[in-house]
């Protein structure tokens, strides 16, 4: 069952992947970095498996986002921003509808909250946010933040890392980016080999 659980994961990802090329191994990859920072904050089954398959997963709602709108390479007006800001929800939505994938639901619902309340699409804050929503938030950043865009070049991985830890206890639970201390150096070399 867990085989054929993670079979439909990667046909979904790779759906989303079709239609949007930022996505392109950004879920693969956000849900390694996910799956490591649970560990190093001592988290087991079956929550690391659902942070590890909402990881995969964050996105989906993406698929219901005009194409027009997800890849488009300059500024996004105010309305199209809106409209991306909307693919936590569909996406939950997409996952809600299965009475398994309801705790992956919930993560992928809440994975654009911040710590200090300013997120969306709930506003929830600390721990009103689930902790893999938390976990989900900081890889995500990370790897859109040393990944190159159409509108603009992929921060140093220093760089990152300093604007990663500015923002703790603000955007991110600190207790998430202090689990990444250890891991820095070998998403950088992973990144590397991969690129």
């Amino acid at each position: 069952m867990q085989t054929t659980f993670h079979d439909i994961i990667d046909c979904l990802v790779a759906a989303l992947e079709a239609r949007d090329v930022y996505t392109s191994g950004h879920s693969t990859r956000v849900a390694d970095m996910s799956c490591e920072i649970a560990l190093e904050l001592g988290l087991e089954d079956p929550q690391l498996e659902y942070i590890h398959m909402a990881a995969h997963l964050h996105d989906i709602g993406k698929l219901g986002i005009p194409e027009a709108v997800l890849n488009k390479k300059g500024t996004l007006s105010l309305a199209e921003w809106e409209q991306i800001r909307m693919h936590p929800e569909i996406g939950y939505k997409i996952l809600s509808k299965s009475l398994e994938l309801e705790p992956i639901a919930k993560i992928v619902l809440h994975h654009h909250e911040r710590w200090d309340g300013t997120g969306y699409p709930c506003g929830l804050k600390r721990k009103e946010i689930p902790l893999g929503s938390r976990i989900i938030a900081v890889a995500d950043s990370i790897d859109a933040m040393t990944s190159h865009r159409p509108y603009r070049e992929a921060l140093t991985w220093e760089q990152c890392r300093k604007e990663i830890s500015a923002n703790k206890g603000i955007m991110y639970d600190a207790d998430v980016v202090e689990a990444c201390n250890k891991l820095w150096e070998g998403w950088e070399k992973r990144q590397k080999k991969q690129r």
